[in-house]
């Protein structure tokens, strides 16, 4: 990657209709499609869609709406956020996204990751014990079949491979990245498999990302591997002026970490959190120059190659995301390129 690619990615949450009630799974699935011909047609770069297995999230087969989404696009590239690797068989993920490239003409990526959810590894008769080792060897048989050359493998977490073909095989490859929270292992580990980095930024400055970034230069060039790109992924919401913008993800947001503080034992919000995180943390939220700003402040920070917004807010109706989406790429995208130029 030599230029900087700007795109954006959703979990698939589900969002609100015009009468402030939430939409049915189907129709947030149908509304996806809608929000990625958009940012095809604004000149997006990137649309990636989680994997979820939980009632707030409507997707759980990236690649099946992403094969939709290929089918009536032309240029943008597609891929998960994240597919959820230690619950999944790399060979099926292989070759679901080698077939997911084959009909979008070359535009499949991987973002594979251990996911911030564990509801799919009981789903899928995992043990969470196994929660290190299912990832880690999982990762390992992928970054082999990414070759796509004979696969001879053995682990203890699946079947073992010698001399095995997977199929079907690509044209170009399959560009694939790890997504990575903030642990250093993490790097280190997606820096040894030659994956791309993805840096989940979700809390906090982003220039407390500095030092992963560095080690995962510094891993690659003791490993001795080519180096790979680095994006980014955060939150965020773009609205007319910055004033709107806060208006409409505030409640969403504050909903939101109640909840999952709730499941994962984090203290509840406090006051002047929203404000704190948009002002100097991990939230883009704002009109166009506040976030266009914001954006290239990160880039030169941390010098990487791509940025997400991840657009999708929590109790947000469709139709202010479909304007986000808008205003992100006419307004915040073209902004973002002038700053950095």
């Amino acid at each position: 990657m030599t230029t900087l690619e700007l795109g954006l990615d959703t979990f698939g949450g589900v969002t609100l209709g015009a009468d402030g009630s939430p939409l049915a799974h189907p129709q947030v699935i149908r509304d996806l499609v809608d929000d990625a011909i958009l940012a095809d047609e604004t000149g997006i770069d990137f649309f990636g869609i989680g994997e979820h297995h939980r009632p707030d999230f409507a997707v759980s087969s990236p690649e099946m709406v992403l094969a939709a989404i290929a089918s009536r696009t032309e240029r943008i590239r597609l891929g998960s956020a994240v597919t959820v690797l230690s619950s999944d068989d790399p060979v099926r993920v292989f070759q679901r996204f080698a077939t997911l490239d084959a009909v979008s003409r070359g535009r499949a990526e991987i973002v594979a990751g251990r996911g911030s959810f564990t509801e799919s590894f009981p789903l899928f008769g995992y043990d969470l014990s196994q929660y290190e080792v299912l990832f880690e060897e999982k990762l390992e048989l992928l970054s082999r079949l990414l070759t796509e050359e004979p696969v001879t493998w053995s682990g203890s977490t699946r079947a073992a491979l010698t001399e095995q073909r997977v199929f079907p095989t690509t044209a170009d490859g399959l560009r694939a990245w790890v997504g990575v929270g903030g642990s250093p292992e993490s790097v280190v580990r997606t820096a040894r498999h030659g994956f791309g980095l993805f840096l989940a930024i979700i809390g906090g400055p982003a220039a407390r990302f500095a030092p992963y970034v560095d080690l995962f230069h510094r891993a690659q060039d003791e490993f001795g591997v080519a180096h790979q790109p680095i994006a980014v992924h955060s939150p965020g919401l773009v609205a007319e002026t910055d004033e709107r913008a806060r208006e409409i993800a505030r409640s969403g947001w504050i909903a939101m970490r109640t909840r999952m503080g709730r499941e994962r034992g984090w203290a509840p919000p406090q006051v002047g959190d929203f404000e704190r995180e948009i002002d100097g943390g991990a939230l883009y939220i704002g009109g166009p120059e506040t976030v266009a700003r914001k954006i290239a402040a990160t880039v030169r920070t941390l010098g990487v190659d791509r940025f997400d917004l991840k657009y999708d807010q929590s109790q947000v109706s469709h139709g202010e995301l479909t304007r986000s989406i808008e205003l992100y790429g006419t307004k915040v995208v073209p902004m973002v390129r002038d700053l950095l130029s």
